[in-house]
């Protein structure tokens, strides 16, 4: 692709960001399919460390005012720009009218970063595309419809479970000024926005798949015996949806002749909670904190260890994870995985095949432990048929193309 033909604008919540490694996969992909566009970022980054991938972006990042008060001039200079847009005065309409429904401090700001991004948007930029349904898509549909440009989105987990419907149908809804299409990447989620979509086409079912290239084989696995150590490793934010509190209890009911160790890899608001809960349990000695890690570390990390556990659950505000690429990840070195069946997990793993799927209590997940502690034989025969379905099923080449088709027709669309 050339600087003379269409260009896209990429909207992320924040970059780079370890938890988001599916995104920076994508979007170097796309990068590597010849899609030239800049990132626009809503929030600074606030991980100290970065995975490869992250290094392998060549366009610039661009970051919007975070807050408003912190960046007063380039917000007022970049209204008074927008409001000589077209279509300023249709934006500020859906606008106001989203912003009676949702009355927040968060809903002016997307306002304010919208139009900041339609003054700032270099002239070629022939499309909008935003990751997550949430926040970064209000502002790429408000700088949308200011600059009378087509808008698309990539809807995950938390943002489609947590959003009202009514903001969800509206994003929809090519009457509302809705996206030209909706990609994600989970059958349930699919399902649930193309039914409040004016048309189901407008949204694609488009896994994130694994790019295999940039994973070792998996390692040659000793069958381990029953009474050698049991290790187990997790990947993933320390917040509710996780469910690492329920496995910590579960942690704590074993019984006394599995030796085992859990090491834990990821940051998270409930880190101090976590980690007093496992004090006062007395399993501080045998849980290591490895706080953020970047890729080569959590590879590392699940290539050393016996079972990777995932105990994901609803939270009470609705959020839930969606098709986690951890478990992908896990797959890909023949690491055998316990997980639960929330939400599009059973889309890869299928209970007592490529995994076990506990319930997310901590009897049921002390459990699958101690079973799969004591049948190595077992869980290896799943590590394998989850490898294979990985090979089979879960590449990331498939998504890619026809993502890169969408977003060309997209590009060609705002010609």
């Amino acid at each position: 692709m050339t600087d003379a033909e269409p260009r896209l604008a990429v909207l992320v919540k924040g970059w780079p960001r370890l938890s988001e490694t599916f995104i920076a996969q994508e979007l170097v992909a796309l990068q590597d399919a010849g899609h030239a566009f800049d990132i626009w970022s809503l929030r600074h980054p606030t991980d100290t460390k970065r995975h490869p991938l992250h290094d392998r972006f060549q366009g610039r990042v661009h970051y919007l005012p975070e807050y408003l008060y912190q960046e007063p001039q380039r917000v007022w200079a970049a209204r008074r720009t927008a409001q000589a847009l077209p279509g300023y005065a249709q934006a500020y309409r859906v606008w106001r009218q989203d912003l009676r429904r949702d009355p927040t401090h968060n809903r002016i700001r997307r306002f304010g970063q919208a139009c900041v991004l339609a003054a700032e948007l270099p002239g070629d930029t022939r499309a909008l595309y935003a990751h997550f349904l949430h926040t970064p898509s209000s502002v790429a549909r408000y700088a949308a419809i200011m600059r009378g440009l087509p808008w698309s989105f990539s809807a995950h987990a938390k943002d489609i479970w947590t959003s009202p419907e009514w903001e969800k149908r509206e994003k929809l809804h090519a009457d509302t000024f809705g996206a030209a299409f909706g990609a994600t990447c989970t059958e349930i989620g699919a399902r649930h926005l193309r039914d409040l979509a004016d048309d189901p086409a407008r949204v694609d079912l488009i896994y994130h798949g694994l790019d295999l290239t940039r994973f070792p084989e998996p390692p040659a696995r000793k069958l381990r015996s029953v009474d050698e150590r049991f290790h187990m490793v997790s990947v993933g934010r320390l917040v509710e949806k996780k469910g690492f509190d329920r496995l910590i209890h579960a942690l704590a009911i074993l019984p006394p002749e599995i030796d085992w160790h859990w090491t834990h890899i990821g940051g998270g608001t409930l880190s101090d909670n976590l980690r007093s809960l496992a004090e006062n349990l007395r399993l501080q000695d045998r849980i290591t904190w490895k706080g953020a890690c970047d890729q080569p570390e959590v590879i590392a990390a699940m290539r050393d260890a016996d079972l990777f556990v995932l105990p994901s659950r609803i939270a009470a505000d609705g959020d839930r994870d969606g098709l986690p690429n951890v478990l992908m990840e896990a797959a890909s070195q023949k690491l055998p995985i316990l997980s639960t069946p929330v939400s599009a997990i059973p889309e890869f793993i299928r209970n007592n095949v490529h995994g076990i799927l506990s319930d997310d209590e901590p009897k049921a997940l002390a459990d699958a432990i101690s079973t799969l502690a004591a049948d190595p034989q077992k869980a290896a025969i799943m590590a394998d048929a989850a490898y294979d379905r990985l090979l089979a099923n879960f590449r990331m080449d498939p998504g890619i193309a026809r993502l890169s088709r969408r977003l060309k027709a997209l590009c060609a669309e705002g010609t």
